[in-house]
């Protein structure tokens, strides 16, 4: 936890009170904070800053704000369609992406996403917020990433691509695709990873009819987190 994230509702004016086991135990066995140590915080949509702590015991956590104007890093100039992934790939996936800036994420399903992934607890809306959290408070960022649910493939390809694509670059990662994936771009770009196994023809022959470009990572099949993180890294 690089920086300690605020909600809104935690901020009174010049100061805050967090109360909730996991960032208390953060800060008693890893930060081994005191009082008087000042510390990096920020608040959920808003800037970051500095702040005292001036309390810290087994039940809150009070803090003095300092200068609490700084604006939080850049985001990726990207929208991240993922086919869902299995439950503990997507947790360990919304962090990472969450963590990289990504600010727009559909989690969209294909023909190979098991249909059982979407009654995964990990979906509900608060595991998915907790997820998102961890990735910012890794970064040192405030701005939460929208998620958004897709659980049809025909859908999403009539009714949502056509608007993602009106001022994106459309890009498909896949193996086998004849071009590599490109480098340091900074346009806006919508990303779209197939599931394990990957997309199956048809989509990929539906996604390139709608405009979009197909794109490889080279010869290694990656586990989705890591071809994500990859593909992230390298675009951008």
């Amino acid at each position: 936890m690089n920086l300690i994230l605020l909600d809104p509702s935690e901020v009174d004016g010049h100061h805050a009170r967090i109360t909730d086991a996991r960032r208390l135990t953060h800060l008693h066995e890893v930060h081994r904070a005191n009082e008087g140590d000042r510390l990096t915080v920020g608040i959920q949509s808003g800037a970051m800053g500095k702040a005292t702590l001036t309390e810290l015991n087994k039940t809150q956590a009070l803090f003095a704000l300092e200068d609490i104007n700084e604006p939080p890093p850049p985001a990726l100039p990207v929208h991240l369609v993922l086919a869902l992934p299995r439950p503990r790939m997507l947790a360990r996936t919304l962090e990472h992406v969450t963590a990289l800036g990504v600010k727009d994420i559909t989690l969209l399903h294909t023909k190979r996403v098991e249909k059982s992934y979407w009654q995964s607890p990990e979906l509900r809306p608060e595991k998915i917020h907790q997820h998102l959290i961890l990735g910012l408070e890794q970064a040192r960022d405030t701005q939460l990433p929208n998620v958004t649910l897709c659980k049809g493939f025909r859908p999403f390809m009539e009714e949502q691509l056509p608007a993602l694509l009106t001022e994106r670059r459309g890009l498909v990662a896949h193996p086998g695709m004849e071009n590599a994936c490109p480098r340091g771009i900074d346009e806006p770009t919508l990303l779209l990873v197939g599931p394990e196994g990957g997309f199956i023809p048809w989509e990929v022959e539906q996604l390139l009819a709608a405009g979009c470009e197909g794109m490889h990572l080279g010869p290694r099949i990656l586990r989705v987190e890591t071809a994500v993180t990859a593909l992230l890294s390298r675009l951008f």
